[in-house]
């Protein structure tokens, strides 16, 4: 068993890899990188240079390249004692055609352009774009100097695939935060210092709370470690993949809190989410009234479920229906096969296959109204009833599918030769069916038991679009029709992965339920 485990757990892992690396190529080569810009506002609003900067910084931000302004170059030389701040200041200053104002200023600028052409970077100097006749800069056109090099694909898969999961520490921020370390408190300053609840937090952490308690599921929370899919482009705009499908949504929800500066106030905002944003505080004085470091980005508290919370709340509960529906309405066919209840299923088995989905979701939609059920997710009035109409058509297909199976496998064993020998042997009716009949054929039906508990979690792209369910169902059609690689990318890998241990828990079921079954192999 441990041997097929860890053989199996490789083989999945490596066909993970695979079809992430096949996307990659598929997007970063096949695909024209200008498209993410799209749907981006701030792209179309910039002009001339300050355009063709702001798409380096963006390709460089989303991984295509990695880009070295001309300023950066100084700023370490500045760093290593080779220039002072104000040499730097004075040769940051680039003229019209990318040249230094003086010789000694033209000096560094050709020491850039030789270093980062030897390393295989591309030296781009970008020329003043004046207005006609002047020598005043056009909005954007100020003369730049940058140097850039594409990422490679293989480069590129394994800096993703190694940056999965990233542990928070307290060297994770670069800039100065004074003394850096972690505190333990049994009395979380968020709640003024008087309730009870153990927190850990960090100076110098990316997450000024990585380990804290609160009075919500799971009651203890951590931002230690953090999964990273990818940053989205336009789905929601710089936020991680696993952070897009793991956020609350709804309504705001205040409770008291106080401040790093003592400040207590009525307030929907999540201090536990903060994170470290170099300089916010001293160029903010908002900030300056809430918080006494630049930990001061914060996210909010809501009501709702995250994205995948409503996928999975519906898939689940559709998954049972159709198993608790299907199964004995299977059987049923089986036993009383070319009765009325036989026809009736197999009539709404074919029915199931021959209508598109999309026309009997919208059917049973109209039907649901017409009775007084909510035809649409209702964020801001929820209801439990709500979710009946979209459980109910994710749970059609299933239930169909079940039944044809479990008919079909059942009087697959009805006619075997072992049942009638069964018989012979003296056995009655209900023992050869409860011991041997549905214990064989339940098997097959058994090993898509985890693939459909986790399918749930995918969600459902036309149920969830019908009913504007804010899941995670149509999170893959619209990254594609938004350009969103970075969404597309993350969102296969986890389909990847869920495929992969849905697979290999069933197997692990299939031979929890067959002894016969086993993945050992003995000598003979």
């Amino acid at each position: 068993m441990t041997k097929y485990l860890i053989n199996r757990i490789l083989r999945g892992l490596l066909s993970i890899v695979i079809v992430v690396g096949v996307v990659m190529v598929l997007i970063y080569t096949a695909l024209d990188k200008q498209s993410i810009f799209a749907n981006d506002p701030t792209f179309t609003k910039m002009k001339s240079n300050r355009k063709q900067v702001y798409m380096m910084q963006e390709w460089e931000r989303y991984g295509y390249l990695d880009y070295v302004p001309y300023g950066d170059y100084l700023l370490e030389l500045v760093k290593s004692g080779e220039i002072t701040q104000a040499e730097y200041d004075v040769y940051v200053k680039i003229g019209n055609k990318a040249t230094g104002e003086t010789p000694e200023a033209e000096k560094f600028v050709q020491k850039f352009t030789e270093y980062y052409e030897s390393k295989g970077y591309t030296v781009e100097p970008l020329k003043a774009d004046t207005m006609k006749g002047t020598q005043k800069y056009k909005d954007g056109g100020e003369p730049r100097l940058y140097a850039y090099k594409n990422v490679p694909i293989l480069s590129r898969l394994w800096n993703y695939l190694t940056g999965l999961v990233k542990i928070d520490n307290i060297h994770t921020v670069e800039e100065d935060v004074g003394e850096r370390g972690l505190t333990f408190t049994l009395y979380d300053p968020v709640y003024g210092g008087e309730k009870f609840s153990p927190a850990i937090i960090g100076n110098g952490t990316l997450h000024k709370y990585l380990v804290y308690c609160d009075d919500n599921f799971p009651y203890v929370h951590q931002n230690l470690a953090t999964i990273n899919l990818g940053l989205s482009y336009s789905v929601n705009q710089g936020k991680d993949v696993f952070e897009t499908m793991t956020a609350a949504q709804g309504s705001f929800v205040k409770s008291t809190v106080t401040y790093p500066t003592g400040l207590v106030e009525e307030t929907a905002n999540d201090l536990h989410s903060a994170t470290y944003a170099a300089d916010s505080l001293s160029k903010s004085d908002l900030n300056q009234q809430y918080f006494v470091d630049d930990y001061t980005n914060i996210t909010t508290n809501k009501d709702g479920m995250s994205k995948m919370g409503y996928s999975f709340v519906i898939g689940i509960l559709s998954v049972i229906l159709a198993y608790l529906l299907a199964i004995p309405m299977g059987i049923a066919m089986a036993l009383k096969k070319d009765k009325f209840i036989d026809k009736l299923g197999t009539f709404y088995i074919i029915f199931i296959m021959a209508v598109p989905s999309l026309g009997y979701i919208f059917m049973f939609k109209a039907i649901g109204s017409s009775i007084g059920l909510p035809a649409k997710f209702d964020m801001q009035n929820p209801t439990r009833l709500m979710y009946l109409l979209p459980i109910v058509s994710l749970a059609l297909p299933s239930i169909a599918n079940l039944m044809k199976w479990l008919r079909r496998y059942m009087i697959d064993q009805i006619n075997s030769d072992y049942v009638k020998f069964a018989r012979s042997g003296g056995l009655s009716e209900g023992e050869i069916f409860s011991k041997h009949i549905l214990k064989n054929a339940i098997i097959p039906i058994v090993h898509g038991i985890p693939a459909s508990v986790l399918g749930a979690l995918t969600g459902a792209i036309i149920t969830e679009r019908v009913y504007i369910v804010p899941g995670v169902g149509n999170l893959l059609t619209t990254a594609i029709n938004n350009y969103d690689n970075g969404v597309i990318v993350g969102v296969t890998l986890f389909y990847a992965l869920l495929s992969v241990t849905s697979v290999i828990l069933g197997d692990l079921l299939m031979s929890v339920i067959d002894p016969r079954i086993s993945f050992t192999t003995k000598a003979r």
